[in-house]
């Protein structure tokens, strides 16, 4: 069942349960990985499901959450104002749309285009705000190419980067990536990251503060530990199985 259909104790023990399982996966790959819980951060996924699980959330702790779509995230923020959340975007994002995201979004990992810097840039200026930006790496890409899940081959980071350091309003954070489902790196999403890695590592040679890895979701979130990543995006193991996008 969907969170909409249970009642609202029952949902939240049933959030509870999830979280608390989440956690411990962490923790276990954290442990075996050599790292300490504390520097990886747990960000929840929350599109397709109400603002009142979002608040259930908040209540057992979440401060971090995230969305893909702007005309579901604007509404449920908006609604959820009262509460000590930091919204991350993670999905496609069209430049039409940024003026609407920077106005809740403390951080957008999918930035993966120049012209989306200039209207971020331009949006954020606007609205007085600084908002922290991941450049999103396709590693099913060939050099130059664009991924088909979004995101910028390799060797298109450093420009890329560059851009949104340089740009009024933006804060150049790191980088992101999904676990590709074609080329190289598909099955593997260990090696996948692991690459994700590198490229961080490359990039803070000339961006010291871009320190953060956005990798692993709920099924590989132990293989994106094991490799480095600071920031997990888990939506379907805290909150079950996603209802069909509206």
């Amino acid at each position: 069942m969907t969170g909409s259909a249970l009642p609202t104790g029952q949902r939240t023990a049933e959030l509870a349960a999830n979280l608390a399982r989440v956690q411990e996966r962490i923790a276990a790959a954290s442990a075996a990985a050599g790292r300490r819980r504390e520097d990886v951060t747990l960000i929840v996924v929350t599109k397709t499901y109400p603002a009142q699980d979002v608040r259930a959330l908040a209540g057992l702790g979440v401060r971090q959450v995230a969305e893909n779509r702007d005309q579901e995230a604007g509404p449920k923020a908006a609604a959820l104002a009262d509460l000590p959340l930091r919204w991350h975007f993670v999905g496609q994002l069209q430049t039409n749309k940024a003026r609407s995201v920077v106005r809740y979004a403390d951080h957008v990992h999918s930035v993966d285009r120049l012209r989306l810097v200039g209207a971020l840039s331009a949006a954020a200026s606007a609205a007085s705000r600084q908002i922290g930006c991941l450049v999103q790496v396709a590693l099913d890409a060939e050099s130059g190419d664009r991924g088909e899940r979004g995101g910028v081959a390799p060797d298109a980071v450093a420009p890329l980067a560059d851009a949104i350091a340089a740009a009024e309003g933006l804060r150049l954070d790191g980088v992101m990536t999904v676990a590709p489902l074609a080329g190289p790196y598909a099955g593997q999403p260990r090696a996948a990251f692991d690459r994700l890695m590198e490229i961080s590592s490359r990039l803070r040679e000339t961006h010291p503060a871009a320190n953060m890895v956005s990798a692993g979701m709920s099924q590989d979130l132990d293989e994106a530990v094991a490799a480095g990543a600071t920031h997990l995006r888990v939506g379907t193991a805290v909150l079950g199985v996603r209802p069909g996008l509206r």
